[in-house]
């Protein structure tokens, strides 16, 4: 995982992890995954027109630090961009899907690039809007 402002990186996962939460083969990095996930979540929250969470799925859902983060977003009247996992319905996810204040974009692979361009271009109308007086 990468922090795009401060440039951080972390590890989410790995088989080689020697311990924390199993999600499959993978064992996930919680101290990595707070240590730079939430911390770049927080800090967008706190100073940036656009909070980026790529992804809400099974390995982040491992934290409850994490899923607290992204409740933050979700309520900071910020533009939130991210991506959560199409079948999935319970839980965080679940409640991502159901807020009046999301809208739900499915993403193919056939169309990403297209699709791609229109969340950015949306995603920076919603931030200059959100902007305005």
């Amino acid at each position: 995982m990468v922090d795009l402002e401060s440039g951080a990186v972390g590890v989410l996962a790995s088989v080689e992890q020697p311990t924390g939460p199993r999600v499959g083969k993978y064992r996930v990095n919680l101290k990595d995954l707070e240590g730079v996930g939430v911390k770049a979540i927080e800090r967008a929250v706190e100073g940036c027109d656009v909070v980026v969470i790529d992804e809400v799925g099974p390995m982040e859902l491992a934290s409850q630090r994490f899923k607290e983060a992204v409740r933050r977003a979700l309520d900071s009247g910020k533009v939130v961009v991210g991506t959560v996992h199409l079948k999935a319905r319970e839980g965080l996810i679940g409640e991502v899907k159901r807020r009046r204040d999301v809208k739900l974009i499915t993403l193919t692979y056939e169309g990403h690039e297209l699709l791609s361009r229109s969340v950015v271009e949306e995603a920076v109308k919603l931030a200059e809007e959100s902007l305005r007086p």
